[in-house]
Formats: C-alpha cells, sequence, structure tokens
C-alpha cells in the first residue's frame, strides 16, 4: 500500500498565494494578513468576511495591527473591503464585518511599477536640479564686500 505524504495529498487542503507577492515588497504582516483572506476566500466570488478578532488570532497579531495591514492591502491594490450590516433578531442594524474581495493581483504589479517608477522619476528630477544648482555655485563669480 502506497502512503501519501502530506505534501501529495489533494489540492483542497492547500489554498494558492500568488508567486507575484514576493516582487511587490510586501512587510511580513501583509503577508500573513493577505494569506488567511485568500485561506478564507470563496474560490468562485473571491470574497470572504472574517473579523479583524478572527484575522488576529490566526496570524498572532491585535485587532489594530490587522486592520493596519487590512489598510495597506488595499492601498496596494491587492483587496478591496466593503461594510457590511447584520440585522438583529429585534430588527436593530448593526454594523458587521467587512466583506474582503481579493482582486487579480495583476492589477497591484501595475499599481507597484506605477509607483516605483514614479519614484525614480521624481529622484531623477531632483538629482538633475541639485546638478544644476552646483553647476551654478561652481560658476557664480565671488560676491564683492
Amino acid at each position: 500500500m502506497k502512503r501519501t505524504l502530506p505534501w501529495q495529498t489533494p489540492a483542497r487542503n492547500y489554498y494558492p498565494l500568488p508567486k507575484v507577492l514576493c516582487r511587490l515588497g510586501l512587510s511580513p504582516g501583509e503577508i500573513a494578513v493577505y494569506s488567511f483572506l485568500m485561506y478564507c476566500e470563496n474560490r468562485t466570488t473571491y470574497q470572504c468576511y472574517p473579523s479583524y478578532r478572527t484575522i488576529g488570532k490566526a496570524v498572532g497579531m491585535s485587532r489594530n495591527t490587522v486592520a493596519k495591514y487590512v489598510r495597506q492591502l488595499e492601498e496596494k491594490g491587492l483587496i478591496r473591503t466593503e461594510h457590511t450590516t447584520v440585522t438583529l433578531k429585534d430588527g436593530r442594524k448593526r454594523n458587521g464585518s467587512l466583506l474582503y474581495t481579493i482582486l487579480p493581483p495583476e492589477q497591484a504589479v501595475e499599481q507597484f511599477n506605477r509607483r516605483q517608477l514614479a519614484k525614480a522619476e521624481a529622484a531623477a528630477e531632483r538629482r538633475r536640479i541639485q546638478d544644476t544648482l552646483a553647476k551654478q555655485a561652481a560658476e557664480a563669480p565671488p560676491s564683492p564686500l
């Protein structure tokens, strides 16, 4: 009888993480939160709705730290969040957990590349201005006193 090794079990026991995550300069905390959202994700709707507390328990972070990383993932274009409401038995409405939508990683890569290009262009412009100022300072006549 052939024995199955843990890494050879059916794919349903695993969830995929896009390889491009390694090229987006994510912090370990961002990767942990994103990974847990991928774990929770419905594979047909690309959505999930764990609470900050649930995410925090799973990845070993406080609620506030999870909220910070969720905002950063949203800014980087990896996820989108929407507020939800819950209707109680007595008819009152309360805030629910956020509804997370996992966005295509290609969008985040494009956004990352645009930011990197803008940074490079700004650095080149600063360098050009510094060179111009240095040249003008070298060519300026001494001031009479």
